[in-house]
């Protein structure tokens, strides 16, 4: 009876410490960023569903990138387009426009507007998602040069990544900003283009002191596994099907969980 006792004490004890240790994520925001593989209910669906945040602000559309076009809107500037997903082949110049409006720098003001009208609460946690669709990576070491947003080249990967994340940063200083990394597809040639990103990434990361959450390396999705067709957790390998896409979440949440402070 005494060992039963002693075990039902610790078990509490365990739990107590277990409670303090991680925070009470229901009473918490979350937001975040990102293309197809983000957009929608998928790995953030999951993020919220397993910390319980209250809140759900996804603005991340497909086919987004980083970096902006030399002609890309400010979001809710005067004739401002929209925003478009479509990649298929167009001449159509209004839907050109609102392709070269899908990039992280027009959604995170699209973010902020939509927190100061109200519609949504301030985030407490912030996740970052893209990479994969960009193409002019420029240089880490270009973008971070100076203190102010206004002397970077969006233009590039990098500086519309620093742009990103420095404005988020900017705007919710109490909130926690993670970045993934864009995760392994079927294609070697595609993942080792990621990897150069990857480690662009990871210095504006590093430079803006954010957690890097490395999906491309510990999510459980390898190039080894999938043929393109859906053989495992990629559909066509490229985009999580509804297996890759929980299991891309639980690991988000579990770096989140153990990385909050």
């Amino acid at each position: 009876m005494k060992h039963i006792f002693v075990s039902a004490l610790c078990l509490l004890l365990s739990m107590s410490a277990s409670a303090q240790l991680f925070p009470d994520f229901s009473k918490m925001h979350f937001g975040c960023d990102g293309n197809s593989i983000t957009s929608g209910d998928q790995w953030s669906a999951t993020v919220v569903r397993q910390l319980g945040f209250a809140t759900h602000h996804n603005v991340a559309v497909g086919s987004a990138t980083w970096a902006c076009h030399a002609d890309t809107q400010d979001y809710g500037s005067d004739g401002f387009a929209g925003i478009s997903d479509g990649w298929q082949p167009t001449q159509d110049a209004h839907e050109l426009q609102m392709r070269h409006n899908n990039t992280s720098k027009v959604h995170i003001q699209q973010f902020i507007a939509e927190v100061e009208e109200g519609r949504y609460p301030e985030p407490d946690v912030f996740v970052f998602s893209m990479g994969t669709n960009d193409g002019n990576l420029g240089s880490a070491e270009e973008a971070l040069k100076g203190k102010s947003l206004d002397e970077v080249d969006v233009t590039t990967m990098a500086g519309g990544a620093r742009w990103a994340i420095q404005t988020i940063i900017e705007h919710y200083p109490n909130c926690r900003v993670f970045v993934c990394t864009p995760i392994q597809t079927a294609n070697p040639d595609h993942n080792t283009f990621n990897r150069e990103k990857i480690e662009i990434l990871r210095t504006i990361c590093q430079s803006l002191s954010v957690q890097m959450i490395d999906c491309y390396g510990e999510c459980g999705i390898t190039e080894k596994m999938e043929n393109g067709h859906g053989e495992r957790y990629l559909r066509d390998g490229l985009h999580p099907a509804g297996e890759g896409q929980s299991l891309m979440g639980r690991y988000i949440a579990k770096e989140i969980r153990n990385n909050y402070y």
